[in-house]
């Protein structure tokens, strides 16, 4: 890279939709019957997106979307998250009559906030920084005991709250939601 050239960092939010439950339902399940109820699931969740996120990719059982500038608020991705579990459970309700078959996947979300940027390879573009990374690792944390759940960092909860700790309390509608100050906010659906 020549001296003249710089990364354009932004400030942006990733939010991450993941199935639970993908890899024993994938070795499990007939290859052509668990690719119609993987697409129609993955399609519930990217059409539920009323924040108009971007979907940088999608990638097996999870969708990575994101968003620079005019970051939705806390309650306006809560309910986003409300719309997208309600949406992926009544699909998986509905293939779960049609194909007369139990369907035990269930729906993990994490949100977080930082500074990202992209790079192009013919026509595909990927999300590149620090973010990217601590998103997926958040999804690997052994800190939530149950999908589904929403995981929002405490980068995220900074760029909403002045006192992240006190402002989520109003939240707390069930009885496993909580705030840990090295983590973020665990919200329960």
């Amino acid at each position: 890279m020549s001296s003249t050239q710089t990364i354009q960092y932004k400030a942006g939010m990733l939010m991450i939709p993941d199935i639970s439950g993908f890899t024993d339902f994938v070795i499990n399940t007939n290859m052509f019957i668990g690719k119609y109820i993987t697409e129609s699931l993955l399609k519930s969740i990217v059409e539920s997106n009323n924040l108009s996120l971007e979907v940088s990719e999608i990638e097996g059982d999870a969708v990575l979307f994101y968003k620079y500038d005019q970051i939705p608020s806390f309650d306006d991705v809560i309910v986003q998250i409300v719309v997208m579990y309600n949406n992926f459970k009544k699909e998986v309700s509905r293939l779960s009559v049609e194909l007369a078959m139990e369907i035990p996947l269930s729906l993990k979300i994490i949100v977080h906030y930082g500074l990202f940027t992209q790079y192009k390879i013919g026509r595909f573009e990927k999300l590149y920084g620090a973010p990217v990374v601590e998103a997926h690792k958040m999804l690997k944390n052994h800190i939530a005991k149950f999908p589904p759940y929403a995981l929002f960092s405490d980068a995220f909860l900074k760029a909403n709250f002045e006192q992240p700790a006190t402002s989520t309390l109003e939240y707390d509608n069930c009885d496993n939601c909580m705030y840990l100050s090295e983590i973020g906010y665990i919200h329960y659906l």
